[in-house]
């Protein structure tokens, strides 16, 4: 595997809560998984993916986690477009 060197761009992430640290009034699948926080920053050391490593944020926190990607991207959306929607706000009064 090869070693990511220090300063690169990754994401890491970090079991908050493990299954049973979490709410009982949760539904029954969302309890059966740990919370997961991800976060990208700046890789502090020379580390492989998969292992546990020390990032700085772009605000200057130094988070540990396990690395899940190397320069990771965006793949949010809003979702599909609703035809309904489009046309609210571009109505003209009379």
């Amino acid at each position: 595997m090869k070693t990511i060197p220090t300063g690169t761009w990754v994401e890491i992430e970090q079991i908050v809560l493990t299954p049973n640290q979490r709410a009982e009034a949760l539904p029954e699948d969302t309890k059966k998984v740990p919370y997961i926080l991800r976060v990208s920053g700046f890789l502090e050391h020379d580390a492989d993916l998969g292992e546990e490593c020390t990032i700085r944020t772009i605000i200057g926190r130094l988070l540990i986690g396990r690395m899940t990607q190397v320069n990771p991207g965006y793949s949010h959306s809003f979702g599909k477009t609703v035809a309904e929607l489009l046309s609210i706000g571009t109505e003209r009064e009379k």
